[in-house]
Parts: structure tokens; sequence; C-alpha cells
């Protein structure tokens, strides 16, 4: 684990919250877009999301559980309240005008709460699973525990609070077949690039700093 001085802990979890929040206004418009894959339906949120966990495994391993908390503390509310607002503007893809802004969307919001509920559910899990393996001597295993089991939990939360019974008949009626493949699609894209990324990263980071401070990673 890395020892930064106070004002370099502090930009390094600014940086992370302000990172999360993007992660999640893009994918929480990109949900809204569905797509065929192989015949299977999905969405292109599915693609946008692991960075999400990838940026939680890298903070838990290098500033500690702590600070991995501290960001998703900090980022829950910001991110509930710009996610509806760009999901109402842009709802299905399409601008709907500023006045969007002031008529009640129900879609959205359940989709935001969703959002909201998921990430809190699985960021928490992925932080616990990901600190109790952390210091295994195969780094990647503690990387891919964390993101099959967060991603799961995630996933299956989201679609079911967002579009079990929704006004959109589409997503009503596939929901269970497109976060089962939404799943897939985040497993195959984090176990292939980010996982290996994930390493890659923590590599670099641990080289650029100076060896006083940091600790065995």
């Amino acid at each position: 684990m890395l020892s930064l001085a106070r004002p370099q802990q502090r930009l390094a979890l600014a940086l992370l919250i302000a990172f999360h929040i993007l992660v999640i206004i893009a994918s929480n418009y990109l949900v809204q877009l569905p797509i065929t894959l192989l015949g299977w339906h999905t969405t292109w949120g599915a693609f946008s999301f692991p960075f999400i966990f990838l940026a939680t495994d890298l903070t838990v391993r290098l500033l500690g559980k702590s600070s991995a908390r501290q960001v998703i503390a900090r980022v829950m509310l910001p991110a509930l309240v710009a996610s509806y607002a760009i999901s109402v503007l842009f709802q299905e893809g399409a601008f709907r005008g500023l006045g969007a802004l002031g008529e009640y969307n129900e879609f959205v919001l359940r989709i935001s709460l969703a959002s909201f509920l998921a990430y809190v559910l699985g960021q928490v899990l992925d932080i616990q699973v990901f600190d109790r393996l952390r210091q295994l001597r195969q780094w990647w295993i503690a990387p891919v525990a964390s993101t099959v089991l967060g991603n799961l939990l995630d996933t299956f939360a989201f679609f079911s609070v967002a579009f079990w019974h929704s006004d959109n008949p589409f997503m009503a009626e596939h929901w269970v077949e497109i976060a089962t493949v939404d799943y897939g699609v985040k497993l195959a894209v984090s176990i292939l690039l980010f996982v290996p990324l994930y390493g890659v990263l923590l590599n670099a980071i641990l080289r650029l700093m100076p060896t006083s401070t940091a600790r065995a990673a």
C-alpha cells in the first residue's frame, strides 16, 4: 500500500471520485441503448461499467480499504443526481430538451435509483472480497474474484430494480435475459481486458513511485 502525503492523497481521492461519477453517468446513459450480441440482448453499458471495478480494486490495493469506502460515500449522491439529469435529457439516446428536467420521469428515476443501489452493493462487496484476497501471492486472484462477485450483485440488483414491471415493454419483458448477457459481457471484458490492465497499471504506478513511499502492495 502506498504511503502518500495528505495533499497527494486528497488529490488521488478527488480524481477517483470524479472518475467514478463520470463512468456512472456514462453507464446510465448507455444502459438505455440495447444491442444484440451474437443473438442475445444486452446494452452498451456492459462495456463501460467495468471501469468502476478496475478503479476500485486499484484504490484498495494502493490506498487501502478505508480510502475506497471514502470514494463510494462521496460518489453516491452526486452520481444519483447527475445520472438522473443526464438520463432525462438524453432518454433513449435522443436529446429531449432542457424542459424535460421539469417533468417527472419515472422510467429514468428508476434507472437512477437502481444505479445508486447497485453501485453501493456491488462496490462494498468488491472491496470486501478484494481486501480479503489481496495478500495472496497470485496478484490476479483478488481482482478476478472481486470482479466476478461484485459484478454479479451489481448487475442483477440494477436490472431488477430498474426494469421489473417497467413502463418500457421491451426492457420489462427481456430484463432477465439482458441482465444475464450483460453480466457475461462484463465478465468477459473484465477478465480478458481489465484484469490484465489492472496488473499493468499497478506495476507502472509502483515503478513511478519512490521506494520510500510504497510498502508491500
